[in-house]
């Protein structure tokens, strides 16, 4: 099956490691890694033809991205860094990958289903963060 149509619904929060360590790379103030490392957030995934959109929800904030798959576009991070993201398939994982607008430092984002789970693999300069979902 493709990851657009496993991937829609929405997804609990199960497990993270090194999450702190990739936002502290990616330049995440403190203040802001020390909310972000207690969060439990549930994701959200719509996806209508090469449209998605991506709700992130907790008890902190409300996240929606929406973007076109193949199409580089203006964004803001969960949080708060303004970026350049662009979208792609490949192999049945979306990635994502974000330049910084503002001399930050970039990132690369995988997302795939392993064993009914989802899984993100955040990067930024080869810290790496492992983040798991299990569907709701």
């Amino acid at each position: 099956m493709s990851i657009q149509s496993v991937i829609v619904g929405k997804w609990n929060f199960e497990s993270s490691e090194n999450f702190d360590a990739y936002m502290k790379e990616a330049g995440v103030g403190m203040m802001t890694r020390t909310v972000a490392a207690k969060l439990k957030p549930t994701l959200e995934f719509v996806v209508e033809g090469d449209n998605w959109t991506m709700t992130s929800v907790s008890t902190f904030k409300t996240h929606v991205s929406k973007f076109t798959i193949g199409k580089e576009q203006d964004d803001k991070t969960a949080d708060g860094r303004d970026v350049k993201s662009l979208y792609t398939l490949e192999n049945d994982h979306l990635i994502q990958v974000e330049k910084s607008n503002s001399g930050g430092k970039d990132s690369h984002i995988d997302r795939y289903i392993d064993g009914g789970k989802l899984v993100i693999i955040c990067e930024c300069n080869g810290v790496k963060s492992t983040r798991v979902y299990t569907k709701a």
